[in-house]
């Protein structure tokens, strides 16, 4: 059987650096995307141009219609999936809990937890029809054990939810050979400081990393494809801390 991934948000960032090493590792790759067609599309291109197959399929994962169109698509275009990476997640602006607009904190959950768990049904399903041992990784963040105070506890809470998940939902696919494991990346050079509304962050938060850096994207991809690798067949309901010694 082919082997077909998808990665959910995988336009751009860790994502996207999942998206390639997976192509290059063999995978099929739907690459997932919200709002930006053209890092998607590009991202497409650079992975068949290297002799990879890949595939950009706009969908909100927050919405379980969406994620149905998601699944059909890739099935009948690339074939049915055998792995999940739930990367797609948002933060909202940094700010103190009291200062959070409640509507982004429910949009941070509708993304972050409820979308995760749209997507990571429908695997389920898909694994269950084909027959396949499939694996879901769900992406974390080092924010679920930190709090992130004065930042985005709301996020924090919601990374919290995944890792909950992550381990129940395990348990329950155990006896079918469904793998589900997380990956918790520290902080990470990628877009979603400034979307947060700080593009210094990086600079600011590095001296209390132990490691004195931030990860590159393609640190947490490795772990991410280890994950869904045969290497890791006997790894489930864990989550693998990669944030440079926090």
């Amino acid at each position: 059987m082919s082997k077909v991934v998808i990665v959910t948000g995988a336009g751009r960032g860790i994502g996207a650096a999942i998206a390639r090493q997976a192509a290059a590792g063999g995978y099929a790759v739907a690459v997932n995307y919200h709002s930006d067609e053209g890092s998607a599309q590009a991202l497409v291109a650079a992975i068949r141009a290297s002799g990879g197959q890949a595939l950009a399929i706009q969908a909100d994962v927050a919405v379980q219609a969406e994620v149905a169109r998601l699944f059909a698509r890739t099935e009948a275009e690339l074939g049915p999936p055998t792995a999940l990476v739930n990367n797609a997640g948002i933060t909202g602006r940094i700010a103190s809990f009291m200062d959070t607009d409640p509507a982004t904190i429910e949009a941070v959950f509708r993304t972050n937890v409820h979308g995760l768990m749209h997507c990571s049904r429908a695997a389920i399903e898909a694994f269950r029809r084909i027959g396949t041992r499939g694996v879901i990784v769900n992406l974390s963040s080092v924010a679920a054990s930190t709090g992130s105070p004065r930042e985005y506890v709301h996020y924090a809470a919601s990374k919290a939810a995944v890792e909950t998940f992550t381990l129940g939902l395990a348990r329950e696919m155990a006896p079918e050979g469904i793998r589900v494991c997380g990956v918790a990346p520290g902080s990470t050079l990628t877009g979603i400081h400034a979307a947060a509304g700080e593009p210094e962050r990086p600079q600011r938060v590095a001296p209390a990393i132990p490691m004195g850096r931030l990860a590159e994207p393609e640190e947490i991809a490795e772990a991410v494809l280890w994950l869904l690798s045969p290497a890791a067949s006997y790894v489930t309901g864990t989550t693998l801390r990669c944030a440079g010694g926090m």
